[in-house]
């Protein structure tokens, strides 16, 4: 059984409705979709706007290795894994990560491994903008 893999950086809003679309399989009785936002508020400190950098090649191999590696572990029938770049506002989607599997507990298991996995191991970088015109850098953690 050979997955259906997308991955991807996008400077563009993410599809998250295509992303459900390209998740469905007749064969999957699971599908986990996690969907990260930017919050406005982390610990009493307000963001205006998160920017995101990556090392673009390195990043795209990245979340394909990801991937393939997330189907090597469980019995994946679709994956997708995508990121924003550039500056992404509260409340929009800054990645996406998507597991189609026969069962939910292999779905919710390879999808929790793949948003942790991707924050600590992709070259991608976010500042976080605030509201006096200071920004500071984000340091990644997994959960």
């Amino acid at each position: 059984m050979t997955p259906t893999v997308w991955t991807g950086l996008s400077a563009d809003a993410l599809p998250i409705a295509e992303v459900h679309r390209f998740l469905s399989d007749d064969r999957a009785g699971g599908v986990c979709v996690f969907v990260g936002t930017t919050r406005r508020w982390t610990d009493g400190v307000e963001t205006v706007a998160l920017t995101y950098d990556a090392y673009t090649s390195m990043a795209e191999a990245e979340l394909r290795r990801l991937a393939d590696h997330a189907a090597s572990q469980w019995p994946v029938l679709r994956v997708a894994v995508l990121h924003r770049t550039g500056v992404v506002q509260p409340t929009d989607p800054s990645v996406v990560v998507g597991v189609a599997t026969p069962h939910r507990d292999a779905a919710f298991a390879a999808c929790r491994w793949l948003i942790d996995t991707l924050k600590t191991e992709v070259p991608i970088w976010k500042r976080d903008a605030r509201p006096d015109g200071s920004a500071a850098w984000v340091t990644p953690h997994a959960s």
